[in-house]
């Protein structure tokens, strides 16, 4: 039950908004098979160099959402 498929692109809040987007997609299930926690591995690029952030919430996703 992912809301964000990957290849989503969305802009981070802040000063200097950077575009980013959505790589892999990490679920967490408990010992009933229940799906409890869901994360997104985003990335942007920064002097010509790769960064990853591996904790982003579907909120920062949404608040950012570019149209495609």
């Amino acid at each position: 039950m992912t809301i964000y498929p990957i290849g989503t692109q969305f802009k981070m809040r802040g000063k200097h908004p950077l575009l980013c987007r959505v790589t892999d997609i990490y679920s967490t299930y408990n010992a009933a098979g229940e799906l409890v926690h869901i994360r997104y591995v985003a990335t942007h690029e920064f002097c010509g160099q790769e960064v990853i952030q591996r904790d982003v919430v579907a909120a920062t996703i949404a608040m950012g959402l570019i149209a495609s």
